[in-house]
């Protein structure tokens, strides 16, 4: 089945948007070290670590500055990403690791998770400006999420953020259809 985007760069956009979503409005998902490593883990990030509270103060703070991609017109995504590779003095080259055949990091694997973070997310990006795709970044349709999801659907016919979004917002149309009759 062909994809939207290269396996890498899919791979990397859901990590982004799976990142943002760790704040959720001002709910605070990633509240602890634990919380991260289970996020690395989660995500399969690899590398160094320092597994300290700068590195998660780190993570964080790359939040706001990847949610605003989902919020900004294609000049200021490509600033953003284009900061986002320059801070980390990104390098591309092709390596394989783990079940990973040849693909591109921009890092080093010894480089700070956070810079690790930003540039993936941002090499991500580079393929969604190319391709003329940024309609795919989303913010979740239910009115009260805030959270962004990247639809990588053929139809580009993604809603929501999850599927209890979309049970909600299935519940509320319900509702609405059976109290006109």
């Amino acid at each position: 089945m062909k994809t939207v985007f290269p396996h890498d760069t899919e791979v990397a956009l859901a990590a982004a948007a799976a990142l943002v979503n760790t704040l959720d409005g001002d709910q605070e998902l990633m509240p602890d070290l634990a919380a991260l490593d289970a996020f690395v883990h989660d995500q399969g990030w690899t590398g160094s670590r320092t597994h300290d509270l700068a590195e998660l103060r780190a993570v964080r703070d790359l939040r706001p500055r990847l949610r605003e991609i989902w919020e900004v017109d294609a000049d200021r995504v490509v600033e953003i990403v284009n900061d986002l590779l320059a801070s980390a003095r990104a390098l591309p080259q092709l390596v394989r690791h783990d079940s990973w055949d040849y693909h591109l990091h921009a890092t080093t694997a010894d480089a700070p998770l956070a810079s690790r973070m930003a540039v993936e997310a941002a090499m991500g990006l580079v393929d969604v400006v190319r391709e003329k795709e940024l309609g795919r970044l989303r913010i979740c349709d239910y009115p009260t999420c805030e959270r962004v999801l990247v639809d990588l659907s053929k139809n580009r016919s993604k809603r929501f953020c999850d599927s209890v979004c979309a049970n909600r917002a299935a519940v509320v149309a319900y509702r609405a259809r059976n109290a006109t009759t």
